[in-house]
């Protein structure tokens, strides 16, 4: 089986068209049954409130757990550096809480809480603490869900086109894709929560919908809450409600109809709003890295913010790359030392970060200093707004941007739940701040040139904190090719609308070049690295060919007849692994189509004896023959061989029916049938 399909099989098909169709049954059955037109009333009344109770639960959850996933992140990191001493299960902010900096006597770090001061045991503890928190998150979801590792936004994208994989959206997840999640990101390892914060949104709108039978019976309506849940989880990670609807319509799903425009937008409120009322960081943020600007900025620094933009989309081409190698080595090499290997990648990323102040800090917060401001009278943190060593801090920027920009290509995608956006915006924020600060500096040493005209004397002329900020969204686009949901998401993050034309510029920059690189985000890529069964916009234009290329042919299609059959035989037939058979009549010509799981149920329910003859066929009614007609969907879609690939692939995309039956044009006869998953072979085929 080729690498890009390997997966397939690992996914179930949704029928669209016969899940609608059922769905629509279910609803008009009910009303047509009840004579009283209260009873309508109220049954019309509670299908209206079923779906924003849904959405609300789901939103709640959401918001409450990313909470405490947050707290525990929050602990975990500190907990490398040292403890409170008055109260252990604080982390360093809330430990030294009603103290000045620098004056804080309860928190200590390891060398002094033994009794010591010593550089080697601060290190020692920060890279043993690591290793141990990495190692045991490897272990957990090896041991107990597998599914939880990565960031789950490729499965994801599958899923909502169309696809479904078993326990990938299960309670059993949930819960280890937010302890591993915890302890992976404050291990120190170059991964975020903001991809699986996505991953963990869809579980909870699965665990929470399949408590209410209409959506636990209609796949149709789960994905509106799985979108819905989407939202919500980029809503939270980035404080953002709105760019987070605006990430699920751009990159996640593959249908979003208004309804679920709408819906996914109650639920991205509900989320922000628990995620407020929990204020897990006790500031008043959604997220630890929210920032304002009050400066504007001047015609000359578009010379700097195109540099930026064209590193964001370099850095993001050349990380999908690189990653893409890393993950091909681990599955050939290192699949059965999954554990090992986070071990060591863990032992050696803290090693490393350890000795940059800016990499030895948690991502979350390093962003939060990188995009603050400098003040008046202020060195800032780590002495970044002090002119006199304006030099050192460029030298330390350029040292952790390159640490974490290879700490990041081999870390996303190990076994442990990981995320790939808020270290692609710690890198870009990091080089950002470094062309910043090199274009301070540059004013300072020549304030006089005819380029600097337009600063004013008495303020300053370049905002360092800025460039980070932009740095940060080109570096995001760059790795994602995200571009709309990006420039909004850091709009919500400072909003800054002052800087809304260079967020866009920078953005559009990143994606340009990052195209020339690599064409696809890096979850289209995981997507056909991993074998995903997704239908992407882009895959039409190589299938220049027609259906009857593509199809399975008629002498390989499993078919019932509409007469004739005995049950003996029809049992043998829906034994096998197959979802549905065409129904033919005695000349070959297609009269329907009938799901496997429907006629083995009523095979299993009629209980009869298995020399008993079925009918398919819905107008026969005679004695001693089994009636199945009723079973048989007899306007199935259908197509002639000549038809056009690109028309076959709209067909998927738009209606999502699971088969396509391929008919003759004179008399109708079966020549084959074509799945989403035979079109997907054939395309990946073309491209290997």
């Amino acid at each position: 089986m080729s690498g890009s399909t390997a997966r397939f099989d690992e996914f179930e098909t949704v029928d669209w068209i016969h899940d609608g169709a059922k769905e629509r049954h279910r609803q008009t059955e009910p009303q047509r049954q009840s004579a009283e037109p209260r009873h309508q009333l109220l049954l019309r009344a509670y299908n209206a409130i079923e779906s924003w109770v849904v959405v609300t639960l789901v939103g709640v959850l959401i918001g409450i757990n990313t909470a405490i996933i947050s707290i525990a992140t929050e602990w975990l990191s500190d907990a490398k550096l040292g403890v409170c001493r008055s109260s252990w299960w604080l982390n360093e902010k809330f430990c030294c809480w009603e103290h000045k900096a620098g004056e804080c006597t309860s928190w200590s770090t390891w060398d002094n809480a033994i009794g010591a001061d010593s550089v080697f045991v601060r290190y020692m503890a920060f890279v043993i603490m690591g290793t141990a928190f990495a190692t045991t998150c490897a272990w957990l979801v090896r041991a107990y869900a597998p599914l939880a590792a990565g960031s789950g936004l490729p499965e994801i994208k599958a899923i909502l086109g169309g696809f479904v994989l078993r326990g990938f959206m299960g309670f059993g997840t949930l819960v280890m894709k937010s302890v591993g999640l915890a302890l992976a990101v404050g291990s120190g390892l170059s991964v975020g929560k903001e991809g699986p914060a996505v991953h963990m949104g869809c579980c909870v709108g699965n665990v929470v919908s399949r408590n209410f039978a209409r959506y636990r019976r209609s796949a149709a309506r789960q994905r509106e809450i799985v979108s819905a849940a989407a939202a919500a989880g980029v809503a939270v990670a980035f404080g953002a409600p709105v760019g987070g609807v605006l990430f699920s319509l751009e990159d996640l799903s593959s249908r979003f109809p208004r309804k679920t425009l709408w819906r996914s937008f109650f639920c991205a409120l509900i989320a922000t709003v628990s995620l407020q009322a929990m204020d897990p960081f006790r500031t008043g943020k959604l997220v630890m890295f929210q920032a304002a600007y009050d400066r504007d900025w001047h015609v000359f620094e578009l010379v700097f913010f195109v540099i930026i933009g064209v590193f964001g989309g370099a850095y993001g081409g050349m990380c999908i790359r690189l990653n893409l190698k890393v993950a091909a080595f681990r599955k050939k090499h290192l699949a059965k030392w999954a554990v090992a290997e986070v071990a060591v990648l863990a032992a050696a990323t803290t090693a490393v970060t350890y000795v940059n102040s800016y990499t030895r800090e948690d991502m979350g917060e390093l962003l939060s200093y990188l995009l603050q401001e400098c003040r008046e009278g202020s060195t800032g943190w780590n002495n970044m707004c002090d002119a006199s060593r304006a030099s050192q801090v460029a030298w330390s920027l350029a040292a952790a941007t390159i640490i974490r920009a290879v700490g990041t290509v081999l870390a996303y995608g190990c076994k442990v739940p990981c995320g790939i956006f808020v270290p692609s915006m710690a890198i870009g924020a990091s080089f950002g701040r470094l062309v910043g600060t090199l274009a301070q500096m540059l004013h300072r040493a020549h304030p006089t040139w005819h380029m600097f005209a337009q600063c004013a004397p008495d303020t300053p002329c370049i905002t360092p904190a800025t460039y980070a900020f932009l740095g940060a969204a080109a570096a995001m686009c760059g790795v994602t090719k995200v571009t709309v949901s990006v420039v909004v998401i850091m709009y919500e993050l400072t909003g800054a609308l002052n800087f809304l034309v260079p967020t866009v510029i920078v953005v559009m920059i990143a994606r340009i070049v990052g195209d020339m690189v690599v064409e696809g985000g890096i979850s289209e890529q995981l997507i056909l690295l991993n074998g995903l069964p997704f239908l992407d916009e882009m895959e039409d234009e190589v299938l220049d060919v027609p259906v009857a290329a593509l199809m399975c042919r008629v002498d390989d299609v499993r078919v019932v007849r509409e007469h004739g059959m005995l049950v003996d035989e029809v049992r043998r037939i829906v034994a096998t692994d197959v979802r549905g058979f065409p129904v033919v009549d005695d000349a070959g010509r297609v009269t329907g189509y009938v799901g496997c799981k429907n006629v083995a149920r009523a095979v299993a329910d009629a209980g009869i004896d298995q020399n008993v003859t079925i009918t398919f066929d819905q107008s026969a009614h005679r004695a001693g023959v089994l009636q199945l007609g009723s079973l048989v969907d007899t306007s199935p879609v259908t197509v002639r061989p000549q038809t056009s690939a690109e028309t076959v692939i709209e067909i998927f995309r738009k209606l999502g029916p699971r088969v396509i039956l391929v008919t003759s044009e004179d008399d109708g006869q079966l020549e084959g049938l074509l799945t989403r998953k035979d079109v997907l072979r054939h395309v990946r085929s073309q491209q290997h």
